[in-house]
């Protein structure tokens, strides 16, 4: 049997190879005469030069080189921040080996400008920083055991607008190993480092900070240092060293703002720092130098505020609201207005009515403010604002601000929030994709989790088009996308928006999808709505849903279960109320279903009671940036 199957190949072979060579080839191939390329390109996606991808990572990471943490005990250092960003094991100071359960995409390390590594100079005695009276103090102080005296020093005299220290040579020497690090750990493609640092301005304990990024490396960013609050706590003061730079170096760099909850009215007040009007100038300065708010981190989430918005179910998230930055002025009304972001972007439609720029045209991101080195923002892996807040049975009772005038205006530990991360849709996880994205505004923020939420404006949209699998070609082709201006559309249309949302991979699943609408009505006055355009298991009546999603929380155990809520959602809205002749601006929040909050994995991990009124669930959710309308007057 096997001797007749070889000879039978063997016919087959020998009779294909008698055949010409050139039949064989005719048999298999078109002459090039014959082939005609298609007039327009087969493969629907070498012009797909759109964001494909969603980026998430943290743009305000603190490490023992400011001088908040180093002087107050920290001592994890910018290697730590970076090796734990990009999902590496690390140890923490106080509480055991820490990871992400997903490695971040980029990652700012913002220590604050302010005398930045002074703790590391006092410890090693360096003789930058002896040869000041203070600078010899505080070591002394330090030498001795003493070293949290000497940082409450620090504090009053930074407080006071004093530099103690005052070495140019420090500034430069400790700026030059920020860029080193960045430039460093930078893997293009893979994981991003921002140079960059925290301008620490707060007048009177009210918080006026702004994260300073550069889209640059080493090359331009090292042709200056880091503008402090030491040289000038106005904004407009900053906003001229950023111009400098950029005329000077031909780089790009931008601020990101936070905590307005903590300015008491000073973040987003309708006057500039000196008391005087918005100009025309000003406002447009102040929008191109800040394209994004941090609205979400632990110290407070300040998307909206109860007293603002008090239709608003959900807007009492993780309010911080006792005080400023210090705890030394008790919160007023009247303070409260201009400290949180709707009701700021709200103000900017008016005073771009009046001046014809809008000067807080802004998009929304998160970020951790962790000052630790570690990036955390999931409840059950949070370790805190500080090492102080680091996983402990004593966090229950621990307080992060201790105020000097009043116990209720201090910031207790139990009162933080784990929280949060920016999101960008990007073209590439680069330095230059992903500073663009920030500086065209399309980002989102999210309080801890990684869900995902896409959303486009435009007029002629299709409900059907939402489910599409090139929704995002038809959104850019046709539309605009968060962060983005609709123009004003044909007579009689309306805009119709699509939006989808996915939950986090390791995370919870969704609850519902809202559009929030802010508008200028014809008589001057702000105004804003809040429909309900997707909810899970539930239908929709009169734009809400019909209904709460529940709850599988089980605070004891501190767990839960997706067996409620979707684990996407999608939704196409078209404005019901839309006048042509009003300007406008939409932004969507997705809120995730009802999840342990760090308070109960921590009553469970260390068997302890909360202190009564401890809040123990948790909805995260996720703010885009708005898309904003502007008739044709």
């Amino acid at each position: 049997m096997f001797l007749a199957r070889s000879s039978l190949t063997l016919t087959i072979v020998l009779t294909l190879l008698s055949l010409p060579a050139l039949a064989l080839a005719q048999d298999i191939s078109v002459s090039q005469e014959e082939h005609v390329s298609p007039s327009t390109p087969y493969s629907p996606y070498p012009n797909d030069y759109y964001p494909q991808n969603v980026y998430f990572g943290d743009t305000h990471l603190h490490t023992a080189w400011s001088a908040d943490a180093g002087m107050a005990g920290a001592t994890p250092g910018p290697e730590v921040a970076y090796r734990a960003a990009r999902g590496e094991v690390v140890e923490s100071q106080t509480a055991g080996p820490f990871k992400l359960v997903r490695p971040h995409d980029f990652v700012v390390v913002a220590d604050h400008a302010e005398n930045m590594g002074l703790s590391d100079y006092l410890n090693r005695g360096d003789p930058k920083v002896l040869k000041t009276e203070g600078g010899r103090r505080w070591y002394e102080m330090v030498k001795a055991g003493n070293g949290y005296d000497a940082f409450i020093e620090w504090i009053a005299a930074n407080g006071r607008g004093e530099d103690q220290i005052d070495s140019p040579e420090m500034v430069a020497e400790v700026w030059e190993k920020v860029i080193e690090n960045a430039d460093r750990y930078y893997q293009p493609g893979v994981f991003t480092t921002f140079i960059g640092y925290e301008w620490t301005s707060g007048p009177d304990g009210n918080n006026l900070h702004r994260n300073v990024i550069f889209r640059d490396g080493g090359d331009r960013a090292r042709q200056v240092v880091p503008f402090s609050a030491l040289d000038s706590d106005n904004p407009e003061d900053l906003w001229a060293y950023m111009r400098a730079y950029e005329e000077e170096t031909g780089g790009q760099v931008l601020a990101i703002p936070h905590n307005g909850n903590l300015s008491n009215g000073m973040m987003f007040m309708l006057e500039t720092f000196a008391g005087e009007p918005f100009s025309e100038e000003y406002a447009r300065t102040r929008a191109e130098f800040e394209p994004v708010v941090e609205v979400t981190q632990p110290k407070g989430t300040g998307e909206a505020h109860p007293f603002l918005s008090p239709d608003d179910a959900f807007a009492d998230f993780e309010i911080i609201d006792a005080s400023n930055l210090n705890g030394t002025t008790p919160k007023t009304p009247e303070m409260i207005r201009t400290e949180y972001a709707r009701q700021a972007l709200k103000d900017g439609l008016a005073e771009e009515a009046r001046l014809g720029v809008n000067p807080f045209k802004f998009g929304m991101i998160g970020a951790t403010d962790a000052h630790n080195a570690l990036p955390s923002t999931r409840e059950e892996n949070w370790f805190g604002k500080a090492y102080i807040v680091e996983p402990s049975p004593h966090r229950r009772d621990g307080v992060l601000i201790e105020s000097t005038v009043d116990p209720q205006y201090s910031i207790y530990d139990i009162d933080l929030g784990a929280s949060g991360l920016a999101a960008v849709w990007a073209t590439e996880n680069t330095r230059e994709a992903i500073w663009d994205a920030f500086a065209r505004k399309e980002v989102f923020a999210t309080t801890g989790t990684r869900l995902r939420v896409r959303v486009f404006g435009g007029w002629d949209f299709e409900a059907a088009e939402v489910s599409r699998a090139d929704f995002a070609r038809a959104g850019y082709a046709r539309g605009v996308p968060m962060g983005g201006d609709l123009r004003p559309g044909p007579d009689g249309a309306a805009p119709t928006f699509m939006i989808r949302a996915l939950r986090d991979p390791d995370g919870a699943n969704l609850d519902r999808i809202q559009v929030i609408k802010g508008w200028l009505n014809a008589n001057g006055e702000t105004q804003e709505r809040i429909w309900d355009i997707a909810c899970a298991n539930r239908e929709i009546v009169d734009g809400a849903c019909g209904g709460e999603v529940g709850s599988t929380v089980n605070v004891a155990d501190a767990s839960w279960t997706n067996t409620i809520g979707s684990a996407a959602l999608a939704g196409f809205w078209e404005d019901p109320e839309f006048d042509p002749g009003l300007k406008a601006f939409y932004y969507v929040r997705v809120l995730e279903i009802p999840t342990p909050r760090w308070t109960a994995y921590d009553a469970k991990f260390f068997d302890i009671d909360m202190p009564e009124g401890t809040p123990m669930t948790v909805q995260d959710r996720a703010y885009t940036s708005p898309i904003w309308y502007t008739p044709r007057n």
